[in-house]
């Protein structure tokens, strides 16, 4: 499918793996220049040489350090990314992080900070940098991962659960500001997809349950994710597919809006 996105930029957050590494090939193989952030540069360089040896394409990928919890890498990074090649197209926050968890009565300020700095603030301080550039370019497309935990939120899940929220909220907030200028701004939420983050999860699951990795998996879809009604967990490409097509012209009336790819987690019709 021709997305029509040749020659357009793309900066993705939390891109040295999971659902940003995908989207990445997907973007690369249309023609996009991608734009890889992430904090650890080491994580990134074996992830641009994982996507130049799995794709074939002649897209220039790069990878640029950047802590989203901090203001000034995130300054840091949009200059970077206009002095390099005018500014970005295409902006998609896949940044984020599960941060505390635990009963809501144990869970203390310092706590709810942790997972507000990365997955609310994080996104906050990625739109107020890079909307500029999209307005500047005339054409436009910001993604933000949010998550089902924003319709169908986990007890001992709260600040993660608040944050995906807001990240819908002001996903639509910006797509009301801006869109008149012909930038679309669309969230899509995952739910048990196949990423570092649930791999930890299953990781500590397995220890304690003293089973392996895939019986751990297996066990928190049927007990803990009992309503995702094809009993997996999802792969970071099936996401990207959906980001991808948001990121793209064929998506021209799409806007505001939150796509689940979850499997059928969400139990409600209209959540």
């Amino acid at each position: 499918m021709d997305l029509k996105i040749n020659g357009k930029t793309a900066l993705i957050t939390g891109a040295d793996s999971g659902i940003g590494k995908a989207t990445a090939k997907i973007l690369a193989e249309e023609g996009a220049t991608i734009v890889l952030t992430d904090k650890d540069q080491k994580s990134l360089d074996k992830a641009i040489d994982e996507l130049k040896s799995e794709t074939k394409t002649s897209s220039t990928i790069i990878g640029i350090t950047a802590d989203i919890t901090k203001n000034e890498d995130v300054l840091y990074l949009a200059k970077a990314v206009k002095d390099r090649f005018g500014g970005a197209n295409i902006v998609i926050n896949c940044a984020g992080a599960r941060g505390a968890a635990g009963d809501f009565l144990d869970l203390t300020d310092a706590d709810w900070q942790e997972t507000i700095e990365v997955d609310l603030k994080g996104a906050v301080r990625i739109a107020r940098a890079f909307v500029p550039q999209l307005l500047e370019q005339g054409w436009g497309r910001m993604v933000m991962v949010a998550s089902e935990n924003a319709f169908q939120p986990y007890a001992q899940e709260s600040p993660y659960n608040a944050c995906k929220a807001a990240i819908i909220n002001l996903s639509k907030c910006l797509s009301r500001a801006y869109s008149t200028e012909n930038i679309l701004f669309n969230c899509i939420s995952p739910a048990f997809i196949e990423t570092p983050m649930t791999d930890a999860m299953m990781e500590d699951l397995a220890k304690e349950k003293d089973i392996s990795i895939k019986e751990a998996a297996d066990w928190f879809a049927k007990n803990k994710r009992p309503h995702i009604a094809m009993e997996r967990r999802g792969t970071p490409e099936e996401v990207a597919s959906v980001i991808a097509f948001l990121c793209s012209e064929k998506a021209s009336f799409v806007n505001g809006s939150n796509y689940r790819v979850d499997g059928g987690s969400v139990e409600s019709a209209f959540g």
